[in-house]
This record gives C-alpha cells, sequence and structure tokens, in this order.
C-alpha cells in the first residue's frame, strides 16, 4: 500500500526539542478546577530509542531509531470517576463545587450509550472503555477547557517510548512473559474483565497498567508497513495522521488478550466489527459497544502549540461510519 505523504508529516504541535522543552519538568497532579477530581502525570524525558521488535510481527518491523520531545503522560488509564463527568452534565453539576463554566457547558457531549458501557466489570477506579477514537479526542477537549492545558491521545512512538521507559526488551522488566501477572490484567489472571487501575507494578518510569486491562487508544492511523517509512527527518517524532475512519492504533492489550499481544512493540488496530450490534443508522461518533477493552491514556507536551493548532486538533469533524 502506498502511504501518503500527508501521514508522514509530523503533527504541528510536535516540534523538535527546543530551549523550553530541554528545561527541567516534573510530575504533577492536575486539578479540575471547581470539581473535588483530579489526576496524575509523569513526566517523561525526551530522547531516542530503538522502535519496534526483531522477534514481533510484521507490522513491528523494521526496528527503527525514533527520537520524541519531552510530554507528560498520565501516570493511570483515564477512569470512569474523571470521564463521567464530561459524559453527563448533570453527573459534572454532581460533583461540582461552582456552577460550570459556559466553556465548559459549550462542549458537545457524547450521546448516552443505549447500554451500560461498564459491561457490569465496575466503575470507581476502574479505566472508561468502549470510546470511540473521536470520542477520546473530544474528551480531551473537554478537559481543556476544564483546566486549560492541552491534552491530546499519545502517538504510537510516544506510547512505545513511555512504555518501554528505557527498556530494550519486550517487556520494560525484560523478555519473561510469565512474570507479566506482575504488572499486567491479562487474559493469564484478569478473570475477563478490567481492575481497578494501579493494583500492578509500575515500569521504571512509574506509569502504571502500560500492559493490559484496556488497551490504550493512540492518535496515529494504523498503517502496517508505516515503519518502512519512517526515515531521515520523519524519525523525529514520527505520526502517522488519521485520514480514515479504521484503522487507528491501539497498543498494550487489554484484560482479554494474550502475553503475546501486550508486550511493548506490539500493534493493535481498531475495527467497524466494534460497532456490529450498533442499531443507529449512521453508527455512533462516540462508542464502540463491542470494544470493552478499549480506553485510553493522556499525554501533554512540554512544548504546547499554538491556540489555533491546538483548535484544529480538538475540532476535526468526525467521519461518519455507516
Amino acid at each position: 500500500m502506498k502511504v501518503k505523504l500527508s501521514l508522514l508529516v509530523p503533527l504541528v504541535f510536535l516540534a523538535v526539542q527546543t530551549s523550553l522543552a530541554q528545561e527541567k519538568h516534573e510530575s504533577y497532579k492536575q486539578q479540575l478546577e471547581g470539581t473535588k477530581l483530579s489526576f496524575d502525570m509523569v513526566a517523561v524525558p525526551g530522547g531516542e530509542f530503538m522502535m519496534g521488535s526483531k522477534k514481533g510481527n510484521a507490522d513491528e518491523q523494521p526496528v527503527h531509531k525514533v527520537k520524541v520531545a519531552p510530554f507528560w503522560m498520565s501516570t493511570y488509564e483515564v477512569i470512569w470517576d474523571n470521564y463521567e463527568p464530561f459524559l453527563y452534565k448533570d453527573y459534572e453539576a454532581a460533583h461540582s463545587t461552582a456552577p460550570i463554566p459556559k466553556n465548559v457547558d459549550a462542549i458537545t457531549r457524547p450521546t448516552k450509550p443505549y447500554l451500560d458501557m461498564t459491561f457490569g466489570m465496575g466503575k470507581e477506579g476502574q479505566p472508561a472503555l468502549a470510546m470511540t477514537h473521536y470520542n477520546a479526542i473530544q474528551y480531551c477537549k473537554w478537559l481543556y477547557a476544564r483546566t486549560g492545558v492541552f491534552y491530546r491521545l499519545p502517538t504510537e512512538a510516544e506510547w512505545e517510548y513511555a512504555c518501554r521507559a528505557g527498556s530494550v526488551t519486550e517487556y520494560s522488566f525484560g523478555n519473561d512473559a510469565s512474570k507479566l501477572g506482575d504488572y499486567a490484567w491479562f487474559n493469564g489472571n484478569s478473570e475477563g474483565k478490567t481492575h481497578v487501575v494501579g493494583q500492578k507494578k509500575p515500569n521504571a518510569w512509574g506509569l502504571y497498567d502500560m500492559y493490559g486491562n484496556v488497551a490504550e487508544w493512540t492518535y496515529d492511523q494504523y498503517i502496517p508497513e508505516f515503519y518502512a517509512s519512517v526515515k531521515g527527518d520523519k524519525a523525529n517524532n514520527p505520526v502517522a495522521i488519521p485520514e480514515k475512519l479504521y484503522p487507528n492504533a491501539v497498543r498494550g492489550g487489554a484484560y482479554n488478550d494474550e502475553a503475546k499481544d501486550a508486550r511493548s512493540a506490539s500493534r493493535l488496530a481498531s475495527d467497524p466489527s466494534w460497532k456490529q450490534l450498533d442499531p443507529q443508522i449512521p453508527k455512533s461518533n462516540w462508542w464502540f459497544p463491542e470494544a470493552p477493552f478499549v480506553g485510553m491514556r493522556l499525554v501533554r507536551p512540554v512544548t504546547p502549540p499554538s491556540k489555533e493548532e491546538i483548535e484544529a486538533y480538538y475540532s476535526k469533524a468526525p467521519i461518519k461510519d455507516y
């Protein structure tokens, strides 16, 4: 398949490291003003790493050197506690300690799902799940309105770099898959369901549940042979900018995945079958009722984009799904 050049051009907000980005940045807690809600962000240093795996699937090859600018990544997967105020205005109001600002109230919220999107697996402290790629980006837009801070989805390169945390092995803890249960909820120990975040060991950079629990959205279009095109300047903060509804790249594996699908380099792809039973015509822009294994994690770049670039990122219209 011929890859469009536009997919190879790094996002404008993924600029090369500047003097500002080189400054020391630290982990912090983000408070959602006007509520009692908050979430933690881990400082991830910029650097270079070898992306992919020689022992993995064809779409993980060739292994190639990538440069990543510094960023923050959420310590845990986004949980229902922090996601539900975006989903339901009345829930947000009930958890607010002050009136909801007009700019927050103006954000378009997801259509209410026609079934229980927790699928009976629990809510408090549990990862939010089954949202579409568009939904995940709109949640970031709601956070921007709430906090004034630009949050977004990680690129595939950022995700793998953060997951590896300096390692070069199949997992951040080595090559022994028998140890995965110490770090992840997967099909070998999950009992077929998600679990409260942060119960397993973190990686060396303090990130929890990078493997298992729920697979995590990245911003990228999933292109099996994309790695072969990542050369020269394209190796600086690479990203396959999404131009189609399917497939987008998902990382980390989930509670129902085998250990081999929860490696640092493992790449998974979204699929139309995730909406197969959606009775709406056109199908929902917001939900994947048959993907109770997909969630999200946040990134904040150290070098923020311009206001115009932020608006362009958040305001991209959804592609209708028939």
